[in-house]
């Protein structure tokens, strides 16, 4: 069979299965039992089949499942649990919002700190996304902020968090690219550090030039000594944390997984500490990062298959080669691939695209000479960006669901466009400017 007519049968039968309400994981999986009954059950009764092709998938998926790789994704998972059950995150989201004191829209400031922080640490932009619209909007809404100073730094959050450790997504994406994780991670810090650089800098400019967006209210000043004490006691520990997992990772001292070890350790301490552990605490952050681990291997158990059979068809292969028959530039070819990204996730959540596109994609991005890391990160901010694109991205329907009544969408879509704009603009100068990505992994080596 020719490779064109073998992905149309892979993509489409996956499609399909899609389409008619299956979910994603368990469509991935149909399909690959069945391909695996076509090219690695050979002759014989159909039963015999069938035990072959399990047999093999059963292999491959669960060698790639026992990976140590894998091992940071529950944990940093957990970290983010632990910092929202125990309360921590709510202290340091208040601690922030007073220390800002008058600040001209500080209500935006303050939502771009805390979304970014629990958007990394959960490795969920939609339940970031749902937490901070249920939050914070109602709250700037009778402050008398406008939507676009509302909604829109919820909505750009996610970008940023795709990016600066720890990502369980980076990590993730890593594990199924078979990426250097600690590279990758390490890779999001300074893209990550100039995205929300421009986040501030698009706030201060929109409550500039209209100050009714974001309305002054009189905000009891705390003094000096409040502020230290907030500082050291409510915000210093908690970033520490998520400073510490970083450093940990940059200087080789440990590896991801070690790091994320720790980084849990660190927030359990703290709770005692501030003496909010409890066991109604650790049991819902428990369930919360199974829940969403157990989504993720269910993923990577279709993806090390679907790869392989791939690979054993010809149908990725002949993809590539006819790809790259056409007298087309590499960054052509890289726009096009991030335009796929934007399509995808209008209709997709980012475990389901990376496990349609990576297979594809990232052998692609290594036959036109792309660094793996480089191209990693921007695929990250391809998968947050495609979320937010008006009008079918998926976070924009999250918001519609939790902003206050008689919200239009139309108002979310506009609050969207200037923060999405700053993400492709980050991406214009990481393909300008490769460095921005490759300069901290070459220097932690």
């Amino acid at each position: 069979m020719e490779w064109y007519w073998t992905l149309s049968i892979f993509f489409g039968s996956i499609l399909g299965l899609m389409i008619i309400g299956f979910p994603v994981g368990v469509a991935f999986l149909a399909v690959n039992i069945v391909a695996a009954m076509v090219y690695f059950g050979g002759n014989g009764p159909l039963l015999l089949q069938l035990e072959r092709g399990v047999g093999t998938l059963a292999g491959n998926a669960f060698g790639s499942m026992a990976n140590f790789a894998l091992v940071p994704i529950p944990m940093f998972l957990l970290m983010g649990e632990l910092f929202f059950h125990t309360g921590l995150a709510n202290r340091m989201f208040n601690a922030i919002e007073r220390l800002m004191g008058r600040v001209p829209a500080r209500l935006s400031y303050v939502t771009v700190a805390g979304g970014t922080a629990f958007a990394t640490l959960s490795g969920s932009s939609m339940g970031s996304t749902a937490l901070m619209g249920t939050l914070m909007v109602p709250e700037m809404t009778k402050r008398g902020y406008k939507k676009r100073m509302s909604i829109g730094p919820i909505l750009g959050t996610g970008g940023i968090a795709m990016l600066i450790p720890p990502s369980a997504l980076a990590v993730l994406l890593g594990t199924l690219a078979e990426l250097d994780i600690g590279a990758l991670l390490i890779a999001g810090v300074v893209p990550g550090l100039i995205l929300a650089v421009m986040y501030a800098i698009l706030i201060y400019a929109m409550a500039k030039l209209d100050p009714d967006a974001a309305p002054p209210y009189d905000v009891e000043m705390a003094s000096w000594g409040e502020r230290i004490v907030l500082l050291l006691r409510d915000v210093v520990p908690m970033i520490s944390v998520v400073i510490g997992v970083i450093i940990l990772i940059m200087v080789g001292w440990a590896t991801p997984s070690e790091a994320a070890a720790f980084g849990c350790l660190g927030v359990v301490f703290l709770a005692i500490v501030f003496r909010s552990l409890s066991i109604a605490a650790l049991w819902k952050s428990l369930q919360g990062a199974t829940r969403v681990t157990v989504v993720a291997l269910l993923i990577i158990f279709g993806s090390a298959t679907f790869s392989k059979t791939l690979a054993f068809s010809g149908g990725s292969n002949g993809l590539i080669e006819w790809v790259t028959a056409f007298d087309i530039s590499a960054y052509t070819m890289l726009a096009a691939m991030f335009l796929i990204l934007l399509l995808l996730g209008m209709f997709m959540d980012q475990l389901s695209m990376m496990l349609l596109t990576v297979p594809i994609f990232f052998p692609l991005a290594l036959q036109y000479g792309f660094d793996p890391i480089w191209f990693g990160v921007i695929t990250l901010l391809a998968m947050e960006i495609s979320f937010t694109t008006p009008p079918f991205g998926l976070l924009l329907f999250v918001m519609q669901g939790v902003a206050p009544p008689g919200t239009r969408f139309s108002e979310i879509c506009i609050a969207a466009i200037p923060f999405m704009a700053c993400a492709m603009l980050l991406v214009l100068l990481i393909v300008a400017f490769p460095e921005i990505v490759t300069w901290l992994p070459s220097v932690s080596r």
